[in-house]
């Protein structure tokens, strides 16, 4: 089979590499002039600033990606573990270290809060189950109801109803301590007093696996798999837009996909590591599309978009960690804000990734790379970010400035930011939504659009809006369902 993937993020290089090293011919179109989607590099003055992601856990994903050819990881790109996995830092100038070793963590909640310590033990073990339960399920496609009826009960069990504060909140009282065990759903888009309880299990997921980074930046780890994608003999296409997915008038079938010149490359299954809502609205006419026609797509929700800031220093900050999570002064209004008002609040909550505390090569000498990112209201909201990114800049670099960084302004040598606009526009996000599908309970598993199209029977899905969802081990088991389930639609024909 000639398969065509929309897209090389890390779904995408997923399935193409497994696609590829199965026996099939697999061609990537990519929109822009380097391979990575959301993980794109951006090189100025000297520095490297991952575009994200840049936490990377469950290595074992990447790992068995190289081994589908007899190949190391350690070949292609050296990964190392991360110590502490972030720093979690509060306004009254508290810091929690985060890691997997459960006596230092004990240790820290102990000087939080004691009374604290048997409340975290009990949320532990709640996590624990959430994780054994749902960890299989990353890999499961729910492409029937049946698949979510035979879990459910365990899910129920499991308290799984609830958002993931809300079970954080029954065991753990102290509100610092509440934030440290609850932010997690903030990295794959979710709100954390509204998302799911199983994404819980994020926090043994890092126990388990840790967290991880890859020497040269995640960049690196792009350039690793596409260098194994086309060793295999797979096809890169860069700077070609995909204007439409070609659909078989007679068999409702995918035949190819056409590219911005006019060019049709045909093919026997499309797999999109576009948005979906995107694939959805842009890609297909609405004449094929009786299950996701324009008022279902429309009407589901979406994640939160994100303004970051790329910013190099001529100095170094050796107390900042790799990881550095800032909370402010409120949690849940804020939350209100940015995910149910859709407001441009005045304060934040902050992730700072400094990449330079674990690689130097990312910066000239006696320099440091960073980002500072700020979940902020998809486009749903009325901001103007044309007029509202500058001052918005300015905002985070004088907070940031006064509490973290001092004199940052005298020292930022070179700079720039990306929107919701860049999501939009440049990323072809529905809304400027930095993680597509908000995951709730109602747009989860069965409930989340399907790895494979219930419109198109050969289109597929990889990436943050299908199932499992946002972040590296979401995205790359999408990879692995898409990949699965291609095969057995193969072997069902013959």
């Amino acid at each position: 089979m000639h398969i065509v993937v929309i897209g090389s993020g890390f779904g995408g290089l997923s399935a193409a590499i497994r696609l590829q090293a199965g026996g099939h011919r697999v061609t990537i179109v990519e929109k822009r002039d380097r391979a990575g989607g959301r993980a794109y590099v951006y090189q100025q003055q000297g520095f490297t600033f991952d575009g994200g992601p840049t936490i990377i856990t469950v290595p074992h994903l990447i790992d068995e990606l190289f081994a589908l050819a007899g190949k190391k990881t350690a070949d292609y790109v050296k990964l190392v573990p991360l110590e502490p996995f972030y720093n979690v830092r509060f306004p009254d100038g508290s810091v929690f270290h985060y890691n997997n070793s459960t006596d230092y963590l004990i240790e820290q909640i102990r000087a939080f809060n004691p009374a604290d310590v048997a409340g975290y033990q009990r949320f532990a073990k709640a996590a624990n189950a959430i994780f054994e339960k749902g960890l299989p399920l990353m890999e499961q496609s729910f492409s029937r109801f049946t698949d979510m009826l035979n879990v459910a009960p365990d899910l129920i069990r499991l308290q799984t109803y609830k958002s993931v504060a809300g079970l954080v909140n029954q065991y753990i009282q102290d509100e610092r301590l509440r934030q440290v065990f609850s932010f997690h759903p903030l990295l794959i888009g979710g709100n954390p007093f509204q998302s799911t309880a199983i994404y819980a299990m994020i926090h043994k997921l890092e126990q388990a696996f840790g967290i991880w980074f890859p020497m040269g930046g995640t960049g690196a780890l792009v350039q690793a798999l596409v260098q194994l994608f086309q060793e295999l003999g797979g096809q890169l296409l860069l700077n070609q837009s995909v204007t439409g997915i070609v659909i078989d008038e007679r068999t409702k079938q995918a035949t190819g996909v056409r590219v911005e010149d006019g060019e049709v490359l045909k093919a026997d299954a499309v797999v999109s590591n576009a948005d979906v809502a995107f694939t959805y609205l842009n890609l297909i006419p609405p004449k094929f599309r009786r299950k996701y026609n324009d008022r279902r797509v429309k009407r589901m929700r979406y994640s939160m978009s994100l303004f970051v800031l790329y910013f190099g220093t001529n100095r170094q900050y050796p107390e900042m960690a790799h990881h550095e999570i800032l909370m402010g002064t409120r949690y849940r209004e804020l939350m209100r804000d940015i995910f149910g008002r859709q407001q441009l609040a005045e304060d934040f909550a902050l992730y700072l990734h400094h990449p330079t505390a674990t690689d130097s090569s990312l910066a000239p000498p006696g320099c440091d790379s960073w980002y500072v990112l700020s979940p902020v209201p998809n486009l749903g909201s009325q901001t103007d970010w044309r007029v509202m990114a500058k001052p918005y800049r300015d905002r985070i670099i004088e907070y940031l400035e006064q509490h973290y960084l001092p004199e940052l302004s005298k020292h930022i040598v070179t700079e720039h930011y990306i929107d919701p606009l860049h999501f939009r526009d440049t990323l072809n996000s529905y809304l400027g939504s930095a993680f597509s599908v908000e995951p709730i309970l109602t747009q989860s598993a069965w409930f989340r659009p399907h790895n494979r199209s219930e419109d198109i029977p050969n289109l597929y899905f990889v990436g943050a809006g299908t199932h499992p969802g946002a972040g590296l081990p979401g995205v790359m088991s999408s990879g692995k369902i898409a990949a699965r389930l291609i095969e057995e639609s193969q072997r069902a024909r013959v």
